[in-house]
């Protein structure tokens, strides 16, 4: 019957971890938690258990409270297509795809459905957890808002303001926020909390008490820097390469500009045996990785041409020339085929577009959006693999008669007759350790044997600890109404 937002004095303050991490804080005491976010801007992406998408961080904060995924945390979902467009999902379904600014012009009658999904978790929870969207200092953007201030002052829900030290100047962040907002939604803020800071946090008591005074807001704490935040899925693509490599073989990922649902890399990030080469534009494919991935977009044909310029498509062909082995998920299936046809125009300019050739299957863009959770069984051996889809366009072709997988019985991607080209739709694969020990061992890997969803356990009760020994975590849930 309570709620409790946390904003950031600026973008990437670390609000999605201190969110999962008071969840499962409030969890621990008995207190039936729900996470919510009003805005999400992300291509990382889960389906949830009424049919829809929400953004990874809110699938994470889920797990964080204990619950299964409901549209109902993320109501309003970007999943940026270009640098000027994003597709906007509205309480799980595909709305419309739209530019910047007539997007903006959407907002005002977004807010019924962002308060719509936030009154059914108030009913069913004790507690609802939000989470800002960059930060109130945009002012800016503050007419028609629906993430920040422009949400805490419809559903009048208290405001606590988390600033970053790491990047240095958090006081001006912290007391500039103050500054810029105006008296109303300055009013709706409780206090602040620092995060990630590192050394010996003593150091900074004066400038806390700075912060104090020159705010009014109190203090709920200094957090130091969480070392095992690496191990949590990231929702942002520029923390993929964030976490140390170490591995005797390597496995390499290409950042494609439209990155999507990257998160089916943690499980191989996790394993000590595989050093995970995040592969950044301009850089090339090394020559001495044993499996290359081609990895889901939110712009399959886009994305293909951007692969092309960065001269991918010939470090692939030598990669495979070599004895490498490569798999493709979801838009990297499709590219590994032979041709990608977009006649409606449904990514972009009507047309069709040559493959990388890898696989003998062809894809055709559709208008229907594949979006479910599904349980598959890995062709080659039985094993059971939990996953799901999310995508549009479908392939077929004769690769199509080697299955990765069998879904209801019916074939599932496609593999290569010399048998190192893999393709699929599913996402998550990884995840099922029995299925990722098996297919690591045919690229030569040794799996740790460790289970990757009770890693993540394991390091969201270390974050819960880490919040409970640093902040003050009774009077930031008491401040909830």
């Amino acid at each position: 019957m309570t709620a409790l937002m946390v904003q950031g004095a600026g973008s990437n303050v670390g609000k999605s971890m201190l969110v999962a991490g008071l969840c499962r804080a409030a969890r621990r005491r008995g207190l039936s938690v729900a996470p919510f976010k009003p805005q999400n801007m992300s291509n990382n992406a889960a389906v949830t258990s009424d049919g829809g998408e929400i953004g990874r961080a809110q699938a994470l904060q889920a797990l964080a409270c204990g619950l299964d995924l409901t549209t109902d945390m993320n109501p309003v979902l970007l999943k940026p297509e270009s640098d000027l467009g994003a597709q906007v999902v509205v309480q799980g379904q595909r709305l419309a795809t739209m530019r910047a600014r007539d997007y903006a012009a959407l907002k005002p009658q977004l807010m019924g459905a962002v308060l719509q999904s936030f009154g059914r978790l108030k009913e069913r929870h004790d507690l609802v957890i939000v989470e800002g969207a960059g930060s109130p200092a945009e002012v800016n953007l503050r007419a028609n808002d629906i993430a920040n201030m422009g949400f805490a002052r419809a559903a009048n829900v208290p405001v606590v303001l988390a600033g970053d030290i790491d990047r240095g100047g958090v006081i001006a962040q912290i007391v500039g926020t103050q500054a810029v907002l105006d008296a109303d939604d300055a009013a709706k803020i409780v206090g602040f909390m620092i995060n990630k800071f590192r050394g010996d946090p003593s150091l900074f008591d004066d400038g806390y008490a700075m912060i104090e005074a020159r705010t009014g807001w109190r203090g709920f704490g200094v957090l130091p820097w969480f070392s095992q935040a690496h191990l949590l899925p990231a929702e942002d693509a520029l923390d993929l390469a964030a976490a140390p490599r170490h591995g005797k073989v390597k496995v390499a990922c290409l950042m494609l500009s439209r990155i999507a649902n990257f998160d089916d890399l943690d499980p191989l990030a996790s394993e000590p045996d595989i050093d995970l080469a995040m592969i950044r534009p301009g850089a090339p494919i090394p020559g001495d990785v044993q499996l290359v991935i081609v990895p889901g977009t939110k712009s399959t044909r886009a994305d293909l041409a951007f692969l092309r310029a960065q001269g991918w498509d010939i470090d692939l062909k030598a990669h495979h020339r070599r004895g490498g082995h490569v798999m493709g998920i979801c838009g990297g299936y499709q590219m590994l085929g032979r041709l990608i046809s977009d006649p409606e125009g449904i990514e972009g300019p009507p047309g069709v577009t040559e493959g990388l050739g890898l696989l003998d299957i062809e894809t055709m863009m559709l208008p229907d959006k594949r979006l479910s959770r599904i349980m598959a069984r890995h062709a080659a051996t039985g094993l059971s693999v939990e996953g799901y889809e999310i995508h549009i366009g479908r392939s077929d072709g004769p690769d199509r008669a080697r299955p990765f997988a069998h879904v209801d019985g019916v074939s599932e991607g496609a593999i290569s007759q010399c048998g190192r080209v893999t393709g699929t739709y599913l996402h998550g694969l990884f995840v099922a350790d029995d299925f990722r020990a098996v297919f690591l061992k045919s690229i030569g890997i040794t799996a740790s044997g460790e289970s990757h969803r009770g890693r993540i356990e394991t390091v969201l009760d270390a974050l819960a600890d880490h919040l409970e020994a640093h902040l003050d975590v009774g009077a930031l849930l008491g401040a909830a109404r």
